[in-house]
Order: structure tokens, then sequence, then C-alpha cells
């Protein structure tokens, strides 16, 4: 609030009689003469008028100060509301400020986790395909040597077929079609070779041609034959046909029956799915820590026929790292069965190439290597 600086007062006006007044000029008039009394009430007049007018002087001052007090007042007042006003307004730009700095570092935060998220979610990626990629390239290289083992093995067995009969087996690339002979005469058992020196041809009506027998003394059963020509026109694994499901009846179920049932059935499903694996004792390192918990058993009991016997082997079925330990006489009855079912999916790959004949001779042999099995002979050196 502003005020101004006081001004000195006026001088009062001098008095009416001290001031002359001028006789006005008559002629000058346009011809009009006043009149004396008009003279008397004039000069009164003007002396009324010079009276009132320093009374009037004053009022007028304090109504201006008065009314300039009141615009002062009325200005600060504006001022301050506007002050007032501007100071809200900052205050509320203030806390917008603050607001959006918040909101900017929130941002900032979240930009950067999500930053971190992304190269560690790239990294892992990289590093998951990197393994899938020799994972791969590990599956590559041993399918590679399968294709490899199995080219070679299709190459033997096809020289196989063509060099080895029957009569004169070759002992070298498929000893396993051989019955042992080194390991000495079997106790206990003896036979006797036929004193007959002439054997005469027997007529097999289904086949339609002469088997001759050779001098052990065969003789052909008709009804065998005629089951395994029929099965061999159309060779199959099932067991609903006559001729495996007569096998399965006589040999293979007698075969693979143990004491130990419910072992039995599953050493059973692995010979027929081919995921039966006998590994040899002496060739394998002594169980110790961990992989002691997945032998089954021991050393010195056949896991099959629950008997004390010295196990030189051991069995595994399929992909499980468990492990039984066999006998040898549980080893061989196993052993046969196996050698039949190879030779029979031989036949079904079309793999063996020779006459009904030869390959009949050559299943009654494995027949007959199973019933022994059965009945407890077995080779010394198994």
């Amino acid at each position: 609030m502003w005020s101004c600086p006081p001004q000195p007062d006026e001088a009062p006006p001098p008095p009416l009689a001290s001031v002359p007044v001028p006789w006005k000029n008559v002629g000058s008039c346009k011809g009009h003469r006043e009149s004396p009394g008009s003279l008397v009430e004039a000069s009164a007049g003007e002396e009324a008028q010079g009276e009132e007018e320093p009374a009037a002087a004053p009022l007028d001052v304090s109504r201006l100060r008065s009314s300039s007090m009141e615009i002062r007042e009325k200005g600060s007042e504006f001022l301050k509301e506007e002050l007032h006003k501007a100071q809200k307004e900052l205050k509320l730009k203030d806390e917008e400020c603050e607001r959006l700095c918040r909101v900017r570092e929130q941002l900032e935060q979240e930009l950067e986790e999500l930053t971190a998220s992304l190269f560690e979610e790239a990294h892992k990626m990289v590093r998951e395909a990197n393994m899938k990629q020799a994972a791969s390239e590990k599956q590559l290289k041993e399918a590679r040597g399968k294709i490899d083992m199995l080219q070679a093995e299709v190459t033997a067995l096809k020289t196989l077929v063509i060099t080895s009969t029957p009569a004169s087996p070759n002992r070298e690339l498929h000893p396993q079609l051989l019955s042992p002979t080194k390991a000495g005469p079997r106790k206990g058992h003896s036979r006797h070779k036929s004193t007959s020196s002439t054997l005469c041809p027997v007529m097999c009506p289904a086949a339609g041609h002469t088997l001759t027998p050779d001098k052990e003394g065969k003789e052909v059963d008709t009804t065998l034959f005629a089951e395994f020509q029929a099965w061999r026109a159309s060779p199959t694994l099932d067991k609903a046909c006559p001729f495996l499901e007569r096998v399965y009846r006589e040999d293979v179920g007698p075969c693979l029956d143990f004491t130990v049932q419910e072992l039995s059935a599953l050493v059973r499903a692995a010979v027929e799915d081919n995921t039966l694996t006998i590994e040899p004792v002496a060739s394998q390192p002594l169980p110790t820590g961990k992989a002691a918990e997945v032998d089954c058993g021991s050393a010195n009991t056949c896991a099959l026929s629950g008997l004390a016997r010295i196990c030189r082997h051991r069995i595994r079925l399929g992909d499980s790292k468990s492990h039984y330990y066999i006998s040898p006489s549980s080893r061989a009855r196993i052993t046969a069965v196996c050698n039949f079912f190879t030779y029979i999916r031989y036949i079904q790959q079309g793999l063996v190439r020779q006459d009904a004949e030869p390959m009949f001779w050559e299943i009654m042999r494995l027949r007959r290597e199973m019933s022994l099995a059965k009945l407890g002979f077995f080779p010394l050196e198994a």
C-alpha cells in the first residue's frame, strides 16, 4: 500500500472587501444600463459565492484522499488474491512434476528389469539350442554307427545263408546255430547211434518230395512239417498260428517256467521283444557305492530258481538298470529260447534262403536244445 506525500495547505482566500471590483462600462453593454439595485444584488451574490468556496475545498480533498485509499486497498486485496492463486497453481505444478518424476523412475526401472529378463531368456534359449544341437549330433553319430553295424551284420548274414547249411554249418559266422560239441560227454546221458546201415526214405505228403533221413536216424513228423510249411508261407511272430502255438506250449513255456514266477514272466516278455541282455559277471567290475543298488540278488544265488548256485552271468531286462544273477542252468535255458527266436526272426526277415527241409530240421534242432535245457542239461562252458 503506497501513500502520497503530504501536501501543504492552501492559503485562505483574501476577504472580499479587500478585492477591488472593477466597474463595468455601461456604454459597452450595447446600450443597456443596469439599475443600482441590480448592481447591489450582483455584488451581494459574489460575496456569498466567495464565502462558500473556501468551505467546499477541504471537503473535496478529503474525498479524494479517502477514495484513493479505497482504491489502494482494493488493489492490494486483488493482488493478494492473484498471488495466492499463483502460489496454489505453482504448488499443483510442483506436485504434478513430482508425480511425473516418480512415473519416469518406475518406467525406467521396469525397462531395465525387462531388458535383463529378455537377455536372460535369450541366453537360456541359446544354451538350450546348443544342448539340443549337441544331443542331436550325438544321436546322429550313434545312428550312423548303428547303421554301419547293421549293414555289416546284414552282409555277414548274407554270407551266412550262402555258405552255411545244417549239414555243414559255418562255425565262424554263425556259431549260435551249432549245438555245443566241445563240452565233453553229458553226465547221466548218452545216445547210441543207430545200428542200421540203411534207412528207408520217408515221403512227406505235405511237402510233395522225399525227405531222406541221415545216419542220425531222423524221421519227419508230417503234422509238424505241415504246420511249418503253412507258417513258412507267411512268416509271423504271432503266437496264435498253429506252428508257434505248439512251440510255445511244448518248448518255450516249459523252458522259461522258473520258480520265481514274476521274474519268469518278465524274462519271457523280454525274450519275445528281443530286449534281454546277458552279461558275464567276470568281465564286469565289482559293484560299489550306488552301483550296488541296481544288483538284485547275489552272485551265489540264482534270481530265477532261487537255489544257491555260483552265478557267472547276470541278465538285464530292456532299458532297466537292475541286474539279476542267474545260474549256468538258467542261462542255458534262456539262451536256447533266444536262439530259437533269433532263427525264426531271420526267416521272417528273409535272411535265410534255404529249402523247407533244411529249415525244418534246423528248427527241430533248436527245439531239441530247448528240451535238453528244460530237463537240466547244459554245456560246461556255459
